[in-house]
């Protein structure tokens, strides 16, 4: 680059700086004024809004008085929150002002645009810096040079697009800068993929690729589909998305109407400082168990790890056939058929007791609930019912409270009690004895309150024995009928020990939330699944129904299939069209992102050929080639890892030693913890550290290491079909260095692929190296 023109722009920059500098001094001055004045509104609320109740004038002045009051309250923490977001998107930007430059010409008239994390306007209202999620930007991320066209809310618009440029600015100064005609120049690109992991994920708004920009941009879609491959950056597409539109959408749109779900915890902090460095709140994020878990009180839900751990057991293949019945789509409608056509005198009713004394019981419930006309829906009805027996135990409570035991109970109060339970009443009864039945109806429904809680709860129904009923009630075909009465008695049996599996969890949710009209949230505008892969046809589908005013955003990858058999793998039918025929309703938009920028080349062309029908390209990034260290056991494999480590440690920060299982991490944390600082990750982990950390495979999804250790990759340890997508899944962790142990033979999906690798057979040669495979 010509040293006079980075001159100039490093000029502009400085400028940049000391317009955000003063701007931040003027903030942060109008920020003081704005909590001073709202700690004096606060101050005098009380003062100005006291309740006069004497007269009804004096009751109306003083309700406009508290009104106004409210109003001036809300104004002056609007307008702090105002200044307190402006105060933090000037940090950001004091960071690096701006990643980008494009010269367009328009009618013949030319300008030139700076593209930031977020807008930069002076007091004359020159626009310094535009956010990246302006409509003007998207040419920034879309356009070569030469005609162009960007969106804008009143239409389209085309211009001229002459010059782009990218900088790398770093403490205020320039140290990279590049012009190009590609979206992304590859010199900003491989620098940035070059760097070293982190214990958070990074944003990428300087480095969007066009396909990705598409998805981050997209408005439209109910269904929105995102197949990418492992390191394409599907996840950090998705987290740019989230900023796109809450920008785009901020006069309706709050982060809290956004939810994520996310694989684990681990990579719920992994993400968590995406948005925040872009200037927005986080979304709500949750992971499938705590989720299942919220919604199953008192029952403890089998996580996939747990299950990924027993079906390494020698899984029978009719589980596996009982699980992916259970887990269909066709398994949800014949659900909804059977609540349909079950006659109401089957619904297993409970009785509702307190403290061993039936207060209403279940044929008083089934008789109020086969009263009610079947030409209402099953939820009308319920509630019906359920609205129906809040009447039955009120009168039952009035009359309770006529009794003797509330008598001796109002005796034994002390005034304060008495005074508590009257609350803001005290002194308005007529009379006494007015007053009286009112502290014995409150007794009385004080004591009441678990039969209460019951109704409201939906509790006077058996849910649990409702689903086995219906699993009773069929006959999938293709599964022996024993076996099938197998599962349903190891249904039963979870649910006596207040324990599901995730199948039998999900079904009773649908179940549940279709006979009562529950368990549905309509304030959630947007539903983002990560890892869409590992979720059945049952749980999306429910999680469509949970929030039935969402619009759903569902990435992956099926090369990752590790908690489950994709059903798109089973056959010819294609994702897109898998999810077009399980959401008929939704307008779907599918991308699929193929190339791969997270490893080097050498380690993306290993991963690839590990699974000979994947469609994942290598972004051209060098690096050297996977290593492969054989031992003739586990002994000599385990000794020989603390030379292997530190190896690796040496020129990374992060090192991950990732294991198939659980025990296999436990095992080999608690043989190296005296001689080498480890972390050893597991379900309950919430966040990275630098070093060296050990994990199973399944807790490492969507992460990325420095460098990543696999272990043992033998034939006793990987062995069928179903391992391919695990050691895809480990090699696909490694951003620059990739080692494979091996003690005994290496497994057949390696070696009877055309995996290019470096062997060493001895730690004599660990250093160097022998022979390229």
């Amino acid at each position: 680059m010509d040293k006079k023109i980075l001159e100039v722009e490093q000029k502009r920059v400085d400028y940049v700086v000391d317009e955000i500098k003063h701007q931040l001094t003027s903030t942060a001055e109008q920020l003081g004024k704005a909590l001073t004045e709202r700690r004096k509104v606060e101050a005098t609320y009380g003062d100005t809004a006291k309740v006069n109740l004497a007269e009804v004038d004096d009751r109306m002045e003083t309700n406009a008085a508290i009104q106004q009051q409210k109003q001036l309250v809300a104004l002056a923490v609007e307008n702090e929150t105002i200044l307190t977001n402006r105060e933090k998107n000037l940090h950001l930007l004091q960071k690096s002002p701006y990643f980008g430059r494009i010269d367009i010409a328009e009618d013949g008239e030319q300008e030139t645009l700076y593209i930031g994390t977020s807008s930069l306007i002076t007091s004359d209202d020159e626009f310094l810096v535009y956010d990246w999620r302006a409509p003007i930007s998207s040419l920034y991320y879309n356009g070569t040079l030469g005609p162009a066209t960007y969106d804008t809310p009143v239409g389209s618009v085309d211009v001229e697009l002459l010059h782009k440029r990218q900088f790398k600015i770093v403490h205020n100064q320039i140290v990279k800068m590049f012009d190009t005609n590609e979206t992304v120049a590859d010199d900003v690109l491989q620098d940035m993929l070059s760097e070293q992991s982190d214990t958070h994920m990074k944003n990428i708004v300087a480095t969007v690729q066009q396909a990705q920009n598409e998805i981050i941009r997209n408005t439209t879609s109910d269904l929105l589909v995102v197949e990418g491959v492992a390191g394409s950056g599907k996840t950090s597409a998705i987290l740019q998305r989230v900023a796109y539109l809450l920008y785009h959408a901020r006069e309706k749109l709050d982060a809290e109407q956004i939810i994520l779900f996310s694989p684990n915890n681990l990579f719920s902090n992994y993400i968590a400082e995406v948005l925040p460095s872009l200037g927005e709140k986080n979304m709500r994020q949750v992971t499938l168990m705590d989720f299942l878990e919220h919604r199953h009180r008192g029952f403890t839900i089998e996580s996939l790890f747990e299950r990924f751990e027993r079906d390494q057991q020698n899984l029978p293949t009719v589980t596996r056939q009982i699980r992916d019945f259970k887990e269909s789509s066709s398994f949800v409608k014949l659900l909804e058929e059977y609540l349909r056509q079950t006659p109401s005198d089957l619904l297993p009713f409970s009785n509702l007791v307190l403290h061993g004394e039936v207060i209403i019981g279940k044929d008083e419930i089934k008789a109020i609930y086969t009263s009610i006309s079947n030409r209402f829906s099953l939820p009308e009805r319920f509630t019906q019912t359920k609205n129906a027996l809040i009447k039955l135990l009120q009168n039952r409570t009035r009359a309770y409270a006529k009794t003797n035991t509330i008598e001796q109970a109002i005796e034994n109060l002390t005034d304060s009690e008495y005074r508590q339970i009257l609350g803001d009443k005290e002194g308005s009864f007529a009379s006494y004895d007015d007053e009286y039945s009112f502290v014995a109806y409150r007794l009385a429904k004080r004591h009441l309150k678990l039969v209460y809680d019951a109704i409201y709860n939906d509790y006077f129904v058996d849910i649990y024995q409702t689903y086995l009923n219906f699993l009773n009630h069929l006959e999938p075909a293709g599964i022996a009928p024993k076996a099938f009465k197998e599962s349903i008695y190891q249904s039963a049996n979870d649910i006596e020990l207040h324990r599901l599996r995730i199948t039998d969890a999900v079904a009773i949710m649908f179940l549940r939330d279709l006979l009562t009209g529950s368990g549905q949230n309509h304030t959630i505008m947007y539903l983002f699944v990560d890892e869409m892969q590992d979720y059945s046809a049952s749980l999306l589908l429910y999680l469509a129904h949970a929030f039935p005013k969402a619009k759903l955003t569902l990435l992956g990858d099926q090369s990752q299939s590790i908690f489950t058999d994709n059903p798109t793998r089973k056959g010819t039918t294609s994702q897109e069209q898998t999810l077009q025929q399980l959401f008929p309703q939704k307008r779907l938009n599918y991308h699929e992102l193929n190339t791969s920028y997270r490893s080097t080349k050498t380690i993306t062309d290993f991963a690839k050929a590990i699974l000979a029908a994947s469609k994942i390209e290598a972004y051209s990034r060098a690096g050297t080639l996977p290593t492969l260290v054989q031992f003739n056991d586990e002994e000599q494999l385990n000794a020989a890892y603390p030379t292997i480590i530190r190896r690796e440690l040496r020129n990374n920060k992060i090192v991950a030693l990732i294991t198939k299982t659980a025990a296999e991490a436990k095992g080999l944390a608690s043989q190296l913890a005296p001689t080498i600082e480890l972390t050893l990750i597991t379900a309950k982990t919430r966040s990275l550290k630098e070093g060296l950390l050990i994990m199973p495979i399944y807790l490492a999804k969507g992460l990325e290491f420095d460098s990543v250790i696999a272990h043992n990759v033998s034939t006793t340890n990987f062995t069928d079909h179903a391992d391919e997508e695990l050691i895809y899944t480990i090699a696909s962790r490694a951003l620059h260095r990739l080692t494979l142990t091996v003690a005994g033979t290496l497994s057949k999906i390696v070696a009877d692929s055309n995996a290019e690798y470096e062997l060493l057979d001895n730690l004599q040669t660990i250093e160097g190296g022998t022979s390229n495979v």
